[in-house]
């Protein structure tokens, strides 16, 4: 089962645990990541997420094929991503998968959050302290989508 969601509330990474724990399962594997408070120098104090949501959650869910192509003991896949503001310390994106033994369930959140990054349409907008500089939309340097990328690769 695929357990995914974009949403505005603040994510509940015990919660999700819950959904993908499966009793055939001796791993649940947990990325959680999070609003840090700096970036190059500057103050961050919030994050603001977007994302295309229709196309986000599309490509969610071929990426969860994709885990279960390469991974196929993983029993459960949740990705639950938070759009809206993301205050410092607090999570943007939770990915927790189930398997019956740990190595798949580590290798397969890896795989999922690069993939994510690369391939998810959510963009983010820095909001840094007063005098550092407003703010600033940033899109994951990993990101295979955007023009930035198109224009310094062969595609």
């Amino acid at each position: 089962m695929n357990y995914l969601k974009l949403t505005f509330d603040k994510l509940d990474v015990g919660a999700l645990n819950d959904l993908v724990a499966h009793e055939s399962c001796g791993a649940v594997s947990l990325f959680v990541g999070t609003t840090r408070d700096n970036f190059e120098g500057k103050t961050v104090v919030l994050l603001q997420y977007e994302a295309y949501e229709a196309m986000a959650m599309k490509t969610m869910n071929h990426l969860c094929d994709e885990v279960r192509a390469r991974w196929p003991d993983v029993v459960h896949i949740g990705i639950h991503h938070r759009l809206g503001t993301v205050p410092v310390k607090e999570a943007s994106v939770v990915i927790a998968i189930s398997s019956p033994h740990r190595k798949s369930s580590l290798e397969a959140v890896h795989f999922t959050i690069d993939e994510l990054k690369k391939s998810v349409p959510v963009w983010k907008k820095e909001q840094y302290r007063e005098g550092e500089g407003s703010s600033e939309w940033k899109e994951n340097s990993e990101c295979t989508w955007s023009k930035k990328y198109k224009d310094n690769h062969i595609l």
